[in-house]
């Protein structure tokens, strides 16, 4: 399918809103939105690197951590990140529940359940697409001294300390997906936003908040988002992505914190 006819599918799904009052609605919905949830989230990235990049050491000799501890009391570390998953599932039902209020149910956005094992190989496809590549560009950038290098478990040795990496990895991909993707194509296009400004902004929203990484962690995930926005796009089929993400930071968070100790290049 050529990306003409990707963004004739699109567009044909859902009609721009004709009400003008209606429309500022949406876009004002939709700022709201992104300023507590992944936009906000993109100008502290912005913030962050810039800080990297003024600090006295190179880019690839800086660590960015990622679930890290947050108190050296046991089970008050783990409510900190209990809470820290449950951020994530608010951000993920959000979007759910603005988009049923204007009559977009869930399986608008391409939650459905039909052909369930065709959806998961799906998302183990789009999982080593992403993930073989990602991980090269990684290393590639770190070795340029163009990206941090990322701490993907920062939390102590616990019993609950890989339920919690699982449960962040699943919060990150539902939240992503369902926020960055589902919700915001379908407003976009209700808005009136040409198919394609709606595939670069998205893929270039979710780049921005991973620039706490460094440039190769921005590059890397405004890739992953052009691919993830244009597979919606042609399927509307949201559970392969959501999978995808959540094996993605799985292999990333429980890997390094199984492998870190052992070996020299993460």
């Amino acid at each position: 399918m050529s990306l003409r006819e990707t963004f004739a599918r699109y567009s044909a799904r859902f009609d721009p809103v004709s009400d003008p009052r209606v429309r500022r609605l949406l876009i004002a919905e939709v700022v709201v939105v992104l300023l507590v949830t992944f936009g906000l989230s993109g100008l502290y990235a912005v913030l962050d690197l810039v800080s990297a990049m003024l600090a006295p050491a190179d880019l690839g000799d800086q660590t960015a951590a990622l679930n890290v501890s947050r108190s050296t009391q046991s089970w008050l570390d783990l409510a900190y990140q209990a809470l820290g998953v449950l951020r994530l599932t608010a951000w993920a039902l959000l979007p759910l529940v603005l988009l049923a209020h204007t009559g977009v149910g869930a399986r608008a956005v391409g939650l459905v359940r039909d052909r369930p094992w065709r959806q998961v190989r799906w998302g183990l496809a789009l999982t080593a697409v992403i993930g073989i590549p990602g991980l090269a560009l990684y290393l590639g950038a770190v070795a340029a001294g163009v990206n941090l290098q990322v701490s993907a478990s920062g939390l102590t040795e616990t019993w609950w300390r890989p339920i919690v990496l699982v449960l962040a990895a699943a919060g990150n991909g539902a939240a992503e997906e369902i926020l960055v993707v589902g919700y915001l194509l379908v407003r976009l296009r209700q808005i009136g936003v040409p198919p394609a400004v709606a595939l670069i902004g998205t893929a270039v929203l979710r780049g921005s908040y991973h620039l706490y990484q460094g440039f190769g962690g921005g590059v890397g995930n405004l890739a992953m988002g052009i691919v993830f926005a244009l597979w919606w796009m042609r399927t509307r089929r949201l559970w392969p992505l959501i999978l995808a993400h959540t094996l993605l930071d799985v292999f990333a968070f429980l890997g390094y914190a199984l492998l870190a100790p052992h070996v020299a290049w993460l």
